[in-house]
């Protein structure tokens, strides 16, 4: 079978791992897109960053660079490398060159999710079960939500606080999956993100879209092979 030229490349947010796209990547191999998964440390912007290119640098190219949520922070600054064909936000965070997590979110109503974290002795944070529930899932079975709140990676705290240097979105053509009813990522928040890169909007309900719908990636939000 002939495959796509391009390798989608999956980049996982807060409070997650690579395996919060298990439901979306058997869609895409039985369409015989290549596909792989970045596993965020979460330890800072930087690191997150390091971990994106060591999997792009590694990847024949073209790429599709896919960031959900806080992998929007990554997505924004690796989408740089020139194996990078196109960028795809999914209620994600999509910075500006100086702009921080802590600045996108305060330029909105605080989101409810963050009124559910809590942060742990080195200085790491995480939802509680019932935030998972509420906030970050609350259009999923609850023993799927319960279990990714055992499961979650935690995020440090001082990432929130640092900058990205690059921001690919302004040369690279750009896909927005805006969630609409996110109480994470506020729509308020997406919206105009995806309006400054001028990106082809689809739309979704809540936060974890990615796990509820097996089609969220399709030919309506991804370029064209």
């Amino acid at each position: 079978m002939v495959k796509s030229p391009a390798t989608i490349v999956l980049v996982h947010g807060a409070w997650a791992d690579g395996s919060s796209w298990n439901k979306i990547i058997p869609l895409l191999l039985t369409k015989n897109r290549r596909v792989i998964a970045v596993q965020l440390p979460l330890t800072s912007v930087q690191n997150d960053l390091a971990a994106t290119n060591h999997i792009i640098e590694d990847t024949e190219g073209p790429i599709v660079l896919v960031g959900h949520s806080w992998g929007g922070m990554a997505v924004t600054q690796a989408g740089n490398d020139p194996k990078v064909m196109a960028l795809v936000y999914v209620s994600a965070f999509a910075p500006d060159v100086g702009e921080t997590g802590s600045t996108l979110i305060g330029a909105h109503p605080t989101p409810p999710a963050l009124s559910k974290i809590v942060t742990d002795s080195a200085g790491f944070v995480y939802q509680t079960e019932d935030g998972m529930l509420k906030n970050i899932a609350p259009d999923l079975p609850v023993e799927e939500a319960r279990t990714l709140a055992v499961t979650q990676r935690r995020l440090a705290g001082a990432a929130f606080q640092q900058a990205v240097a690059v921001a690919a979105w302004k040369t690279k053509p750009c896909w927005f999956i805006v969630t609409t009813e996110d109480r994470v990522v506020s729509a308020e928040l997406q919206t105009p993100e995806a309006k400054r890169m001028d990106a082809k909007v689809n739309r979704a309900t809540c936060h974890c879209s990615h796990i509820r719908s097996k089609s969220l990636l399709s030919s309506k939000t991804l370029p064209p092979r």
